[in-house]
């Protein structure tokens, strides 16, 4: 049997070209060399891999634990493990990637294909590209194959890949390779300009490689690296606590920072964001809408599915759009889906009832906190549970709401097993339930397998999160007396008005139930008398864009008093045609605040 299989139009007309074809074509004809496996041993457990969950979760957080062997190799001892099983026929037919666009297009991969692929792009990384164990490579790319590819090959290589987006300007390009003093930058033509505008002001760069059929001046061309090269590598034997990956983190608060995870923290750590969040089997697909640049796709596009050996789903698209994914839905045999609220917001408007959702089982999201009305109106509409799942860039899955325990609707849910979350004060100590606290990660006396190993080249920042025996995330929140945690907002984000402590995500939650209200931010805005207030900058829905201004401001004030605390109305509304976002989609308050704050203080 071929180890691979292509559907749909010709593969010439892809935008990676007819030369890929050719190798992977090639690949059907050589054998596997698979690297010796790797074994993770955790305490058995009875997983229904429905929407009914049979584990107990005071059982599972009393007695799971996760410890990294001194060495370890994600692409090593679970992609090459998977393999084996395959070629034993231990896992089934279910693919492990499958890929789509919008023409129509499919490319299905095992993990026997993965693995002698990317044993191929290793060879190129570490031969013409000249890249050596623990040096770094920016690769900016779309959702195509390649950039699973070569994520694969930089682990079996030690070479640390920092992921980026193709929304990242040249100026971005810049900050990045000089930040990581990056020796190599992997991208297609659509950002191929914007590196070459800054690449002789980049010291530390060294190669640039094209990922397309056409040549550029200057330029590797990877296509053609991959069809010359040979898939004999030696996988490095990397120590469990060697760097892996940097992810330059949103900066929804400032400037990016790198974030640097070893093999252990991501590798093996997301088996907990397996495990507990996404409950994935090897007959499951996985579908997840976050952009290649996002630490998110890392979690549920890659390291969680293939750890439990589930196929990984991808539709290459250049933007969201809701009728489509839907009818990807309903086209493919996707069973887990994760997006953000933002895209939910717009797929729920979207007669859901009528839609064809029958092979979905399990629906997630994350990225920003969920409304209860999303929640009530995404369950209305599918039939099934949204669940919340809360992490960061510096960890894996670390509090979510799951089959097993009682939903809450606006609660963030209970913390994952294997994190000890509690409740702290800036120095981190730990307060009683009912207090308003930092969500703190205990890393003392043992730090676990799933939290960052630094920010690198920021020390001040490093001595700032760490407090006493906890990491604290940023984030605010309230633990009630069932180990629920309610998110309160990022810390920067709280608003002090008379007296009063006012989380945004309160006010956006209190709007977001208004039907004229699409998004809304929060922030606060200086006041005169009362020091600060709130301000709510909001886009509006279709119906109510012609609307008359002055009124609806009135009428959205009264309604956010009648289903909250009468404190927390904003005092200020603004309607804008859009809000700030970063580029994972998460909305930049940041901005909003700082332009409220100038603004007001140069007119004063």
């Amino acid at each position: 049997m071929a180890l691979f299989t292509i559907l749909g139009k010709k593969i010439n007309s892809l935008n990676y070209g007819r030369q890929l074809c050719k190798y992977i074509q090639a690949l059907s004809q050589r054998g596997n060399q698979c690297c010796p496996l790797f074994c993770i041993v955790v305490q058995k457990r009875n997983v229904s891999h429905t929407s009914h969950c049979t584990w107990n979760y005071e059982t599972e957080r009393r007695t799971f634990k996760l410890t990294a062997p001194e060495y370890y190799n994600f692409a090593r001892d679970v992609v090459d493990k998977w393999a084996e099983k395959e070629k034993r026929g231990e896992r089934g037919d279910n693919p492990a990637f499958w890929w789509t666009n919008d023409s129509g297009q499919e490319i299905k991969w095992t993990f026997q294909n993965l693995s002698e692929m990317s044993k191929i792009y290793a060879n190129a990384l570490t031969g013409p590209c000249k890249l050596n164990p623990g040096d770094k490579v920016i690769v900016i790319l779309p959702r195509i194959p390649h950039w699973w590819l070569l994520n694969l090959a930089a682990i079996r290589a030690g070479v640390i890949l920092s992921p980026g987006t193709t929304l990242l300007r040249a100026k971005d390009i810049k900050y990045r390779l000089e930040a990581a003093e990056a020796r190599c930058v992997i991208t297609d033509k659509s950002s191929a300009d914007n590196v070459d505008q800054i690449a002789d002001s980049c010291p530390s760069l060294v190669t640039k490689v094209l990922v397309d059929t056409e040549k550029r001046a200057g330029w590797l061309n990877l296509v053609d690296l991959a069809n010359t090269g040979t898939s004999d590598f030696k996988c490095i034997n990397s120590r469990a606590s060697d760097p892996m990956t940097v992810f330059f983190t949103s900066g929804t608060t400032g400037s990016p920072k790198m974030t640097e995870h070893t093999h252990g923290s991501y590798g093996l750590g997301h088996l907990i964001t397996a495990r507990y969040f996404l409950d994935l089997s090897p007959s499951d697909v996985m579908w997840n809408l976050s952009d290649t640049g996002w630490a998110k796709s890392a979690w549920s596009s890659l390291f969680a599915p293939w750890i439990n050996g589930a196929c990984v789903f991808v539709q290459e698209s250049p933007r969201f759009d809701p009728t489509l994914t839907l009818k990807m839905l309903e086209q493919f045999p996707v069973t887990h889906f994760c997006t953000a609220p933002t895209a939910l917001r717009l797929l729920v408007k979207q007669r859901l009832r009528d839609r064809k959702l029958g092979k979905l089982k399990r629906t997630f999201c994350a990225g920003e906190p969920v409304n209860p009305e999303l929640l009530d109106e995404w369950k209305e509409g599918t039939g099934l549970t949204l669940y919340e799942g809360y992490g960061q860039t510096e960890t894996t899955f670390l509090c979510g709401t799951y089959p097993c325990i009682i939903q809450k609707p606006g609660s963030m849910g209970k913390p994952a097993p294997g994190y000890d979350l509690q409740i702290v004060d800036d120095e981190g100590n730990i307060i009683p339930n009912g207090r308003e606290g930092n969500i703190g990660v205990r890393y003392k006396p043992e730090r676990p397998v799933g939290l960052f190993k630094r920010y690198i080249n920021d020390d001040d920042r490093m001595k700032s999160v760490f407090r006493g025996d906890f990491y604290l995330t940023g984030d605010r929140a309230i633990r009630d007396d069932d180990g629920y945690i309610w998110f309160v907002g990022r810390a920067d984000d709280v608003i002090l008005s008379s007296g009063y402590r006012i989380g945004p995500f309160e006010v956006e939650s209190a709007l977001i139930e208004h039907p004229a209200v699409l998004e809304s931010a929060a922030v606060s805005s200086p006041d005169k008398d009362r020091g600060e207030i709130v301000k709510a900058f909001v886009t509006l829905t279709d119906a109510y864009r012609n609307a008359d201004k002055e009124a609806l401001v009135k009428e959205l004030q009264d309604h956010v008093k009648e289903v909250t605390a009468p404190y927390k109305y904003p005092r200020k509304i603004e309607f804008v045609d859009e809000l700030p976002k970063t580029v994972s989609g998460k909305i930049r308050r940041v901005e909003l605040k700082n332009k409220e704050w100038g603004q007001n203080q140069t007119n004063n």
